[in-house]
């Protein structure tokens, strides 16, 4: 009874505001007498929207999508494959706005700032060692770094974000760090008198602890931080799950490949150097 009744006082409100706007006197130039609304024009109830919203002068219709646990990357590809299976008419557009824009922005800037960080190190380490083959050879171990760091990201279900991209440039500088150490060493060690293969082999296996030290060092250190043990680490996470893997993989390579790499591209000077002299 309540229902009715108020349903009723809200279509007798309706009617009463249109009876009020159909009485809305108007007048026309140069003429002495006004008329009502109503005898000039036609009013009528139509289904239109309560809220018309624009963006850039243009009208939109927004639709919201709130995650629930989905990374952003998976929701706009899913929303793109929407998109393209469905026929859109003339005059419309589909437009994704919102965090999902600065997600892609803030991927596009790193990307650029780790190509120049990799290009700005090679030219470093070229001024620094006065070679041109060197810092690629000390550059090879980041590349099994970034297999690791990705390879723990998708076996963890962590989205490659921002901070897990913050972590691949804080492994590529510590990855080369321990590149340095060896090919360092090895040089040095040549200059010594050393041929390539004796100063590579005593390079990887004096250099060994200091490598293992520093990697396992920063490996137990990020323990926690990958597993989320401590408060208001679930935001770090990514970075050091990035970390953490690439380490590990970069552990391995670092006194394996950049000994190997470095004795391939020099041994050519062993068969340089003169035979020793016999007495």
């Amino acid at each position: 009874m309540g229902d009715g009744s108020g349903i009723a006082r809200e279509v007798a409100g309706r009617a009463e505001v249109f009876d009020d706007l159909r009485a809305i006197p108007i007048r026309g130039a140069g003429l002495p007498a006004s008329t009502r609304l109503d005898n000039v024009s036609r009013i009528r109830t139509i289904k239109s929207p309560t809220e018309v919203d624009h963006y850039a002068i243009r009208r939109v219709i927004d639709v919201y999508v709130r995650p629930q646990g989905e990374d952003l990357g998976r929701i706009k590809k899913s929303i793109d494959g929407l998109v393209a299976q469905t026929r859109i008419p003339d005059g419309v557009s589909v437009t994704i706005r919102g965090l999902v824009n600065g997600m892609q922005e803030s991927f596009h800037r790193f990307g650029i700032g780790l190509t120049l960080s990799v290009v700005l190190l090679y030219l470093i380490l070229v001024a620094q060692f006065r070679s041109f083959l060197d810092p690629v050879l000390i550059l090879t171990a980041v590349p099994p770094g970034l297999t690791g760091a990705l390879l723990i990201l998708y076996l963890t279900g962590t989205s490659l974000n921002v901070m897990s991209l913050m972590g691949l440039m804080i492994l590529i500088g510590m990855t080369v760090s321990d590149s340095i150490l060896i090919v360092e060493f090895t040089r040095h060690l040549r200059e010594q008198g050393l041929s390539v293969r004796q100063a590579v082999s005593t390079a990887a296996r004096v250099r060994l602890r200091p490598v293992l030290m520093t990697s396992l060092a920063t490996i137990i250190g990020l323990l926690p931080m990958a597993l989320k043990l401590g408060t208001g680490s679930e935001s770090y996470a990514p970075l050091a799950r990035a970390v953490l893997g690439g380490m590990s993989v970069s552990l391995m390579m670092t006194v394996i490949m950049v000994p190997a790499a470095y004795y391939v591209a020099y041994r050519k000077y062993d068969r340089l150097r003169p035979a020793p002299a016999t007495a």
